[in-house]
């Protein structure tokens, strides 16, 4: 809370708002788990929720009119990526946009053949 007449600007940025207070303190989605490459698009669906979409939600949702990665989103609104995830999930939650996880193409190697690769660079 802010004394009488003081306001918490900042000259370039204008005000300051923690990253929790725009989530409303939540830690937790239905996007927790995804993936930093997973593609988010906007589904073009009209918004039909009670209160008004925050600005951060409202410029995710610009952004996704193309496809765009979880972590390049992050980047853009330049907030951590828990608060992305929550925002994220609240909009997928809503149909709001759609998220596409990255292609797994054939079984990760395992640690054996990481360690011999490493071994054999090693040995360069």
């Amino acid at each position: 809370m802010t004394r009488q007449g003081e306001q918490w600007v900042d000259e370039e940025a204008g005000p300051l708002v923690r990253p929790y207070a725009v989530i409303r303190g939540r830690t937790r989605s239905s996007a927790d788990n995804l993936d930093l490459i997973a593609m988010v698009t906007a589904t073009g669906a009209p918004y039909t929720g009670e209160a008004g979409l925050g600005p951060e939600e409202t410029r995710i949702l610009e952004m996704a009119e193309r496809p765009m990665s979880v972590a390049d989103i992050a980047s853009e609104i330049d907030l951590p990526l828990g608060v992305v995830r929550v925002l994220l999930g609240d909009l997928h939650d809503q149909d709001l946009i759609s998220v596409r996880a990255p292609a797994h193409k054939g079984p990760r190697p395992n640690e054996r053949i990481l360690k011999e690769v490493i071994n054999g660079l090693r040995a360069l």
